[in-house]
C-alpha cells in the first residue's frame, strides 16, 4: 500500500506532467526540454508500477493499451456529424454570404463570421463525461463511424482529462485529426530506410494510422488534432458565439487553430482566405482550404441545416493542382437517379498527391464547351482537391486520329431512352425502376421505415439479393422464397423468417407511404402525404393531368412534371400492377377538403418521449388537419408538442414565446377535430 508521500509525488507527477503537455501540445510552447519530460514520466512509471492502486485511466502513463482490438465497433453519433458545401471563388462566397442575409431578413445587413483552415486530415468525435475521456470515434458516414478510442488516447494533444472547472458534465467535442508535414516527411523516411511501403500524403498517414488495431503503433505516429466545434452538451452551458465556444474548449486543455479568426462580412472573409491562400505552402500542416461560419450560434439556429449540411457555414477550396495527360477513352455511367455521367479514362498521371486514371467530364454540354476528343492531351485538376475532372484541352496536341465523344442515345445500363430536361444540363435514363443501374438505390429507398419500412433489408443483403440476381425491381421482392433466402451469405433461418414476415406486414401500407416509396424524383414525404389527401386514390393520382398535379399543396411545374413522366411510363406502371399483384394495398383516403384543415398554414415541432403515441403518430395526426409538421423550432413555429425529456427545443420555444402544449393537450385538440389515435 502506497504511504500518504507516494501518493502526493504521484498526483503531483501527474499534475506537471499535464501541464507540460498542455503547454507543448496546445500552447506551442515547451517550458522545459524532452529530457526533463522523459524524466519524470520514467519516475511516474516506476511509483505507479510499484503501487498499481495509484494507477488512473488519466494519468500521462495510460496513453497506450497493451492489448491489440480484434475489430473496430460501430458507434452512432446522436448528433449527426454533418459535410459542407463548396465554394471555389469569390463569387460563389459572395452567393453564400447573400443567401444567409436573404434568409434571415432585413434586420441584418452584416454577419460576423469565424474563419479556420480546412485542415486536410480525419473528422472525429471525442466524448468527455465528467471531464474524463470517455470515447473515440470517427465521422464515418456523419451518422456511423467506427470506435477508436484506444488509438486518441495515444496522440498527446488530446487531452485525458479536461483542465480546470465549469466544463458541461457531458461534452462531444469535434475536430480533425492530421499529420504535420514534417511528421509525414521522418514517417516516409523511417519506412525507406527499413523498406517498408511509404505513405501517398499526409492524409492517408493519418487515416491509416487511425485504423490500426494495435494502438502501440498509432503511438508511434506524429498525430495531432484541433477541434473546430462541439456536438452533444449536456449539464452546462456554452458561450453564444462560436469563436468563444473555441476559446473555452482551449481553456479546458483542447488544441484549436491558431490561424482561427473572426472577421465581418464578406469582405473580410475574402481577405482571410487571400492572406492564408499566399502562407498554404508555409504552414507545417496541409490544408485545402478555409472554413467559414457564421459567428453567433442564435443565428446558426435560425439558419438551420439542408439536406447532410448546415446552412450556415461553408467551405472555400483552394484552387487544385493540375497535370497534363492523355485522354484515352470516355465510358458513360449511370447514376442512381439516372443521371449519365461521361468519364474520361486516362493515362495515368499523379496530381495531388494521388495517381489519376479517371476523371469526370461532368454532362454533354461541358464536353462541348471543352471541344474535347477522345485522344486529345487534357489538363487534369483534382476539384476541391478531391474529385478529379478535366479541365481544358491542349489543341496543338491534337493527334490526327482523334475522335468525336458520341453522347448515348439509349440508357448503356437497360436501353430505355434518354433524355434531357429544359432547366437542367444532365442527360437522365428514364428507365426508372427498371434500370439495373438505379435497381439498388430504387430498393433502398423503398425498403426504407418510411416508406414500405421493411425491417431487416440493409444495404449489404439488398446489394446479394441484386447481384445474385434475385430482385430486378421493388416488386421481385414480394415473390422471394424462403429457399433462395437461406442461400444468401449471413441469411440464417431465423432471418429469413423475420424478413419474410416483415415483407408480408409490409404488403398492408398508406397511399402516403406508397407514394413516398416509389420513389419520383422530388417527391418527398410531405408531398406524397398532399398529393394523397388531394387526390384520394391511386387510379386519380396517376391519371391526372400537370394542370391537376399544379393544383396540389408544394406541387410546382418540375414536382408536377415529375409525376406525369413516371405515370406516362408503362414499365414504372408495370412494377406498380406488379406490387399490387402481389399483395400490396393501402385504404383510399377521403379528399382533403382544405375547410377542413383547420391547421392549415401552421407550423408545429414534436419533441420528448410520448407516452400514448409515437412521434410519427402524432406528426401524421397534425399532417392530416393540414399543419407543416417540422424539425427544429423557431419564430415561424405555431406550436411545439412537448413530452419528457424535451430538452433544448423546448428551451428555444420558451425564448421565441412558442404556444407549448403536453401530449394529453394534442390528445384533446385531435380528439376536438375527429382525429383518432
Amino acid at each position: 500500500m502506497a504511504t500518504r508521500e507516494i501518493e502526493l509525488a504521484a498526483a503531483a507527477l501527474r499534475e506537471q506532467l499535464d501541464d507540460w503537455n498542455y503547454r507543448y501540445y496546445v500552447l506551442d510552447d515547451p517550458s522545459v526540454p524532452d529530457a526533463e519530460y522523459d524524466r519524470s514520466l520514467r519516475e511516474l512509471q516506476s511509483l505507479e508500477a510499484a503501487n498499481p492502486e495509484l494507477i488512473r485511466p488519466d494519468s500521462p502513463t495510460q496513453r497506450v493499451g497493451a492489448k491489440p482490438l480484434t475489430q473496430f465497433q460501430q458507434v452512432r453519433h446522436e448528433v449527426p456529424m454533418l459535410s459542407l458545401e463548396n465554394a471555389f471563388n469569390a463569387e460563389d462566397m459572395a452567393d453564400f454570404n447573400r443567401r444567409l442575409l436573404d434568409r434571415l431578413g432585413s434586420d441584418i445587413s452584416e454577419l460576423e463570421y469565424a474563419c479556420e483552415p480546412k485542415l486536410d486530415g480525419i473528422a472525429v468525435s471525442l466524448l468527455y463525461r465528467d471531464g474524463l475521456l470517455e470515447r473515440g470515434a470517427t465521422r464515418g458516414d456523419g451518422t456511423t463511424g467506427e470506435d477508436i478510442t484506444h488509438n486518441v488516447r495515444t496522440i498527446p494533444s488530446i487531452p485525458l482529462r479536461l483542465r480546470g472547472s465549469g466544463f458541461p458534465s457531458l461534452l462531444e467535442v469535434r475536430g480533425e485529426i492530421y499529420m504535420p508535414k514534417q511528421g509525414f516527411e521522418d514517417l516516409n523516411a523511417r519506412a525507406r530506410a527499413a523498406g517498408e511501403k511509404t505513405f501517398v500524403n499526409p492524409r492517408n498517414a493519418a487515416a491509416g494510422s487511425l485504423r490500426q488495431l494495435d494502438a502501440r503503433l498509432t503511438a508511434l505516429r506524429p498525430l495531432e488534432m484541433c477541434c473546430y466545434s462541439v456536438g452533444r452538451v449536456e449539464g452546462g452551458e456554452l458561450p453564444t458565439q462560436h469563436a468563444q465556444v473555441l476559446d473555452r474548449l482551449h481553456d479546458w486543455g483542447l488544441r484549436i487553430n491558431a490561424e482561427s479568426r473572426v472577421v465581418s462580412g464578406i469582405e473580410g472573409c475574402n481577405a482571410y482566405y487571400e492572406q492564408l491562400a499566399e502562407r498554404r505552402d508555409a504552414l507545417p500542416y496541409d490544408i485545402d482550404g478555409i472554413v467559414f461560419k457564421v459567428n453567433d450560434l442564435g443565428l446558426q439556429e435560425r439558419l438551420g441545416f439542408v439536406s447532410r449540411a448546415p446552412r450556415w457555414a461553408i467551405a472555400r477550396k483552394f484552387p487544385a493542382q493540375e497535370e497534363v495527360t492523355r485522354l484515352l477513352a470516355v465510358e458513360f455511367q449511370v447514376g442512381r437517379t439516372g443521371a449519365i455521367t461521361p468519364v474520361a479514362r486516362l493515362e495515368p498521371v499523379f496530381v495531388g498527391g494521388v495517381t489519376v486514371s479517371n476523371a469526370t467530364l461532368h454532362n454533354k454540354d461541358e464536353i462541348e464547351r471543352l471541344a474535347v476528343m477522345v485522344g486529345d492531351t487534357v489538363i487534369v485538376r483534382r476539384a476541391g482537391d478531391v474529385i478529379p475532372q478535366v479541365v481544358s484541352v491542349v489543341q496543338s496536341r491534337r493527334p490526327e486520329n482523334a475522335n468525336l465523344i458520341v453522347f448515348p442515345t439509349a440508357c448503356p445500363v437497360c436501353g430505355s431512352p434518354v433524355e434531357r430536361e429544359a432547366d437542367e444540363a444532365v442527360m437522365r435514363c428514364m428507365g426508372g425502376l427498371i434500370c439495373a443501374a438505379q435497381q439498388k438505390a430504387a430498393i433502398r429507398h423503398f425498403v426504407s421505415r418510411k416508406a414500405m419500412d421493411v425491417d431487416g433489408l440493409g444495404d449489404k443483403l439488398v446489394d446479394q439479393l441484386v447481384d445474385e440476381g434475385l430482385v430486378d425491381s421493388v416488386a421481385s421482392l414480394y415473390t422471394l422464397q424462403r429457399e433462395q433466402l437461406l442461400a444468401l451469405d449471413r441469411m440464417g433461418e431465423k432471418s429469413v423468417d423475420n424478413l419474410i414476415a416483415a415483407l408480408d406486414k409490409s404488403r398492408s401500407t398508406t397511399l402516403p407511404r406508397f407514394i413516398f416509396a416509389l420513389g419520383i424524383r422530388e417527391v418527398g414525404e410531405a408531398t406524397a402525404l398532399n398529393l394523397a389527401r388531394h387526390f384520394g386514390t391511386w387510379e386519380a393520382l396517376s391519371q391526372a393531368t400537370e394542370e391537376a398535379l399544379l393544383q396540389v399543396a408544394d406541387v410546382g411545374p418540375v414536382v408536377a412534371d415529375h409525376l406525369r413522366q413516371f405515370f406516362d411510363s408503362p414499365a414504372n406502371l408495370a412494377v406498380v400492377d406488379a406490387l399490387r399483384e402481389a399483395g400490396v394495398h393501402w385504404p383510399d383516403l377521403e379528399v382533403a377538403d382544405e375547410t377542413e384543415q383547420p391547421l392549415l398554414g401552421q407550423t408545429w415541432v414534436v419533441t420528448g418521449k410520448l407516452e400514448r403515441m409515437s412521434r410519427d403518430e402524432a406528426k401524421a395526426s397534425l399532417q392530416t388537419l393540414g399543419a407543416k409538421v417540422a424539425g427544429s423550432v423557431s419564430a415561424k413555429t405555431t406550436c411545439l408538442v412537448a413530452g419528457p425529456g424535451a430538452g433544448s427545443k423546448l428551451s428555444k420555444a420558451q425564448e421565441h414565446g412558442v404556444e407549448i402544449i403536453d401530449e394529453a393537450a394534442l390528445l384533446t385538440l385531435l380528439a376536438d377535430y375527429g382525429v383518432s389515435i
